[in-house]
């Protein structure tokens, strides 16, 4: 089993923030560019035992997943349609539960994330709420209501925000309308 650790990491190889921090903008990035950087990335994460060389729909394959696990991650499940699951016996005599897309890294993906969605772990990886962030992260917070990928960044960016609209609708004169 994969730890949601290596999901998170795997939905973060794309790196969608654009937000400028101490005047400096962040630049977007995709990190599964080639057969050979997906290759590099498998074995950084010890998913990757075979010989058999990666072609580039093995990264179409990655990134198509990760755009789904993406997508299920704010509430439209039926991007996962695609990757179908069945329960197989397992070493003990019990069952689990097996991917089916012929490859084994791919499959330790949708595995892992098909069993913290029946442990109810999953609920707990999301996509920071700040639109020009959405890191994936996994939420610590004691509720489970975490929305930013870090306090420190994005949740006092919103914070900031919000309270120079405040101030800013405060010093707005009273027979101005608001709109």
């Amino acid at each position: 089993m994969v730890p949601l650790q290596v999901i998170e990491d795997f939905l973060n190889t794309v790196d969608e923030r654009t937000f400028t921090r101490h005047g400096r903008s962040h630049v977007p990035g995709e990190r599964l560019t080639s057969p050979q950087a997906l290759a590099d990335w498998l074995a950084a994460h010890e998913l990757r035992s075979e010989d058999t060389p990666l072609r580039r729909t093995d990264v179409e394959g990655a990134v198509a997943l990760r755009t789904a696990l993406r997508k299920a991650l704010v509430a439209d499940a039926e991007a996962l349609r695609d990757y179908p699951l069945r329960l197989v016996p397992d070493t003990s005599g019990g069952l689990r539960i097996a991917a089916t897309s012929g490859r084994p890294w791919l499959d330790a993906i949708v595995e892992t994330v098909a069993t913290s969605v029946a442990r109810g772990d999953w609920t707990r990886v999301k996509l920071c709420a700040a639109p020009d962030c959405r890191w994936a992260f996994y939420d610590v917070s004691r509720n489970g209501r975490g929305r930013w990928c870090t306090m420190e960044i994005c949740g006092n960016r919103h914070k900031t925000r919000s309270y120079r609209e405040r101030r800013h609708d405060d010093r707005r004169p009273a027979s101005q309308p608001t709109v």
